[in-house]
This record gives structure tokens, sequence and C-alpha cells, in this order.
């Protein structure tokens, strides 16, 4: 694992124009986001947003609204979120996870959707030419477990009998588990999945793996994150190492994360609502895998788990929480 992985499938950089100014101050563009967890929660990420759309020279009161609906863990309020947004003339519909943009797609055909899920062909027909009213960028989430499970056993080495916290209501759990499993019998390890589509379920899910299991996977989805504190909480409790597909976990306790950094992916996203809003149809635009991935790990929480962090991922580490 190098510090810096490039997927082969990334969208040359090249493919993109440099941004222009933004549109005239005379019109306000009004776009509505529908997360997966409240604006409290998601600061990090709103905050990078603003400042991508900033740069671009949209600002709020200006020439820019923004109309924020979360989820609050519930990806069934979805579609009566992205409704409501619909029916405040939105020009364009920001939506973050695969149960969102589901949802936006089956509301309009109209207005342009920027997504930011684990898995875009569960969504588009194409990532180089997705088509429709749709495009954005993708988390890779699938594709990243067979990593995870590489930095979790090397973390953990003794650690043989993994599982698996996953909401298998989320059409993005189909491709992770299977990719999860795939992972997991290569190493000739155990695994046990456990399906969470509440905070119970989460509750009742670590009493379960006291019995038969000794490290964790933890699926990111916006059940997870919107517990993501309790989680954390639970895992030191029963002393589970586990690894997370959000920083956010981390900066909760967690021990330790791999993936994509979504604060920049967030303000990454404002380059395709200003094209979007320059008149570029989304059907043009490619869904954008990412460049970069970061290794955070928690010092803390190894510490509290009796575990030393190897020195070959401290060396990767893009940061080490002390």
């Amino acid at each position: 694992m190098r510090r810096r992985e490039v997927l082969r499938g990334l969208v040359a950089a090249a493919a993109w124009p440099a941004p222009g100014q933004a549109q005239p101050a005379g019109r306000v563009f009004r776009i509505g986001m529908v997360d997966v967890v409240s604006a409290e929660m998601n600061a990090a990420h709103l905050a990078a947003f603003r400042h991508g759309l900033q740069e671009l020279g949209y600002r709020e009161g200006r020439n820019l609204a923004l109309e924020y609906r979360s989820a609050d863990g519930d990806a069934r309020r979805f579609p009566n979120l992205i409704a409501e947004l619909i029916g405040l003339n939105v020009d364009l519909i920001f939506a973050r996870g695969t149960p969102a943009a589901l949802a936006a797609k089956a509301a309009t055909s109209t207005i342009p959707v920027v997504m930011m899920v684990g898995e875009p062909l569960l969504v588009v027909a194409s990532l180089s030419r997705p088509g429709g009213n749709i495009t954005g960028l993708s988390g890779q989430q699938p594709d990243l477990e067979a990593k995870r499970l590489e930095v979790l056993i090397e973390m953990a080495p003794a650690r043989s009998r993994i599982a698996a916290l996953l909401n298998r209501s989320n059409p993005v759990t189909v491709p992770q588990l299977k990719a999860i499993e795939q992972a997991v019998q290569a190493k000739g390890l155990r695994f046990r999945l456990l399906d969470v589509r509440s905070l119970e379920d989460i509750e009742g899910a670590f009493v379960a793996l006291d019995a038969d299991s000794d490290a964790l996977v933890v699926g990111l989805e916006a059940l997870t994150q919107t517990h993501r504190e309790r989680i954390a909480e639970l895992a030191a409790q029963h002393r589970l190492p586990a690894i997370y597909g959000g920083r956010e976990f981390v900066e909760a306790g967690g021990l330790v994360f791999y993936g994509p950094s979504f604060t920049a992916y967030y303000r990454r996203a404002a380059t395709y609502v200003d094209r979007i809003f320059k008149g570029v149809k989304p059907a043009d635009l490619p869904i954008e895998q990412p460049a970069t991935f970061e290794l955070v790990i928690n010092g803390k929480a190894a510490q509290a788990l009796g575990l030393e962090i190897p020195a070959s991922l401290r060396l990767l580490a893009d940061e080490v929480i002390e």
C-alpha cells in the first residue's frame, strides 16, 4: 500500500477545463442538499463544499442559496426529503449516499443531480458517460474492502475471526459484502455478517460478536455514520479492533480509517455544481473516482486495545491521532 494510490479507472484531470467565474450576481442559484446526517454532524464536509463554491464565485445571500435536509440515519426518509426540495424549485440536487441518489433518480429526470456514492453503477449505466440528469463522485467503497482488511490484519495480526457491521437494506451492501467475503476467504479467515438497520440492532450486534468474532469491519452509510460515536464506544468496550470507511469514525474514537478524503470530495463536488450551472449537461460529465486515499490511526484507541501500531503503518499513515 502506497501513501497515495491512483486507481486505474481515474478520469484524467486533463479532461477538466479550468473553472471560470460564477454566473452573474443577478441570479440566485438554489441547491438542495440531501445528506445522511445532520448539518452539525456534517460540519467539516459542509464547510468544504461551501468553500469550494466560494472559490468559484458563489456567495450565500448573494447568488447562492443552500437548502440542507438530513435523513438523520434513516434512509427511508430520502424520498420525502427530495420531494420537499423539488417543491422549493431547487436548481440542482446534491445527494449523498446510494439510497439518496436512487431516490433522486426516481423523483426527477429533469433537475440536475450531483451524487456522492459508494458504487455509482447502482445509479447510472456508465462512469464515462452517465447519461440522464445524474453525475457525481464515487467513493469506491466495495473496491476498497480488500485493502481495509489488509490494514486491519496488520493492526491486529492475532485476529482471525472477522465480522462486518453492514446495513443490508442499502443497495451498496451487496457488492460491498461480496468484496469482504472474497477478501476474507482469500486469507483463510472466518467471517460473520451482522445486518444492522437500527441503533437497537447495533447494540445487539456487539453482544453477539463477543461469542465468535475478534475484529470488525464497519460499513459506511447513513445509519452507521449517525451512530458513529456509539459504534466506536462499543468497539472499545468489547475490545474489538475495527476499521471504518469514514474518517469521522476515528475522530469519534474508532481505531483506524482507510479510504478517500470525503472532505476533499465535498470540495470537489462544487466543481460539478459550477459546470452544470454554466450549462454543461450532467450526462456529459464523467463520474469521478478517487485518486488519493487517507490512512488515519487513532493511537489512543490502539493503546487501549493493547495494540502496537506497526512501524510500516505508522510510516504510511497520513495522521496518527495521539
